[in-house]
């Protein structure tokens, strides 16, 4: 078996790697075992040390590394350079913050002493996707290593490039051998991997489909997870929103990274007296969004990730229009090479149409019409998935109210997109999963939460 790399703008085979055998796999796993025996015992100060030094890597080679990115899976240049960034931040974050978070916690009690401390657990298994390739391996990565774990990545089999590539990051800022790993091979291997007694934990970003898998395997072998899974997220624009403002927020958040984002904005819950003007300004917008080259720096709209990606997208938008939805703009393949699929936008969605119920993982705006703020939120609620939301109102004190109590989301933004931050905790509920990924929740999620008590 091979893991295949192919740039989806051209089409072209970038390189074909080997897949590990299990043998192979078996052997990495004893080998970062035997180095969290080390890795655990170093002190707060070296790992921030070498987090520090991993930041200094990614920012000195960050058109290196965008460019790999940019080549495996078609992200728009400027969008892989930011990323790189964001992984650097990380990575300075837990560097500066990791050991007041994990330090120990003095109960008061009928005992002499008591207290809690925060123990390393072990090999980590990271199972990550292809969409933002970096990212989503050192959001957990930094947190994971400041504890005091070590890490096997699993990455998608279409972007094994960005985990040698990563790989060769801790490699050069330092990191003792075999502290951080990559398994090169598919996901039909993970149950294995996840079998092995020396692998602890287990994280995954990916699908909802990949995200019962993993749990079900883990769960079986009793071992803790943290799943971030799919969205579909409603952006609500009331009656008093600043349009214009609205437009252009929803527009980038909806084609960032090409529309391949969980946390992408992807159900436009329009209330009645906004729905032409939000319409014509949005899809207008959406039209003069450039797609093409993702080197090019002016592009706003690069490749899908994968021809079946594409297809599976395109398909949800036939169905949706089949159903009911009108289409506003795009919604045709285009010609020529590449798994290219341009700006999108279908209004008169509603449920049971594909553009309401399921992800759309693509460039695809779906507005959705209500009378009012009442059944905007019903609306925006009405989903199988809870990761990301957001509510346009000038009413500042009324957006808040909203997202702290009614909606049903891990992430609420007012007047503004959802996105991760290293200072606050991201995941979500329902089917967009569970745990927490960065701040002090995410450091303490892969722990062991360690009651001492002395008398």
């Amino acid at each position: 078996m091979s893991l295949e790399a192919i740039n989806p703008s051209t089409g072209e085979t970038l390189a074909v790697y080997d897949e590990m055998t299990p043998e192979e796999v078996e052997i990495i796993i004893n080998q970062v075992n035997g180095a969290f025996s080390y890795w655990r015992r170093t002190g707060f100060a070296e790992r921030a040390d070498l987090l520090n030094r991993a930041a200094g890597v990614l920012r000195e080679q960050a058109d290196k590394y965008a460019k790999v990115m940019t080549d495996e899976m078609g992200k728009p240049i400027s969008d892989a350079r930011s990323e790189v960034e964001k992984c650097a931040w990380v990575c300075k974050y837990y560097a500066e913050n990791g050991e007041r978070f994990l330090q120990e916690e003095t109960v008061e009690t009928d005992a002499t002493k008591s207290f809690v401390t925060f123990q390393p657990l072990g090999i980590v298994l990271a199972v990550m996707p292809w969409n933002y390739p970096f990212w989503q391996v050192f959001r957990f990565a930094a947190a994971g290593l400041m504890a005091g774990n070590t890490v096997l990545l699993k990455h998608a089999a279409n972007v094994p490039g960005c985990a040698l590539a990563i790989e060769e990051i801790f490699a050069k800022a330092e990191f003792p051998e075999n502290v951080f790993r990559i398994a090169l091979v598919g996901s039909d291997k993970v149950d294995r991997i996840i079998e092995n007694p020396l692998i602890k934990a287990v994280t995954l970003t990916g699908s909802v489909q990949a995200g019962k898998a993993v749990a079900k395997k883990a769960g079986t072998m009793l071992k803790k997870t943290v799943l971030e899974l799919g969205g579909s997220d409603p952006y609500l624009i009331l009656e008093d929103a600043e349009l214009e403002q609205a437009v252009e927020t929803c527009v980038f958040s909806r084609l960032l990274n090409s529309g391949q984002s969980c946390i992408a904005a992807k159900r436009f819950v329009v209330v009645a007296s906004q729905r032409e003007q939000f319409e014509n300004l949005f899809t207008q917008r959406m039209a003069e969004a450039k797609m093409g080259d993702p080197t090019s720096e002016d592009t706003e709209v690069g490749p899908q990730a994968r021809l079946d990606l594409r297809e599976d997208l395109h398909r949800q938008v036939r169905q949706s229009i089949k159903s009911g939805a009108t289409l506003l703009l795009g919604g045709k393949i285009p010609k020529g090479t590449g798994s290219f699929y341009p700006p999108t936008v279908l209004t008169d969605v509603r449920k049971g149409m594909p553009a309401y119920d399921e992800e759309l993982f693509g460039p695809v705006g779906a507005i959705v019409p209500v009378k009012d703020e009442e059944e905007a939120v019903q609306v925006a609620n009405e989903t199988s998935f809870g990761l990301g939301a957001a509510v346009f109102t000038k009413d500042v004190a009324r957006g808040e109210r909203i997202a702290a109590e009614n909606l049903d989301a891990g992430c609420c933004f007012v007047n503004d997109f959802v996105r991760s931050d290293p200072r606050l905790p991201f995941g979500g509920i329902k089917d967009s999963g569970f745990g927490r990924e960065l701040s002090h929740f995410g450091i303490r999620e892969f722990v062991n939460i360690k009651t001492v008590v002395i008398k």
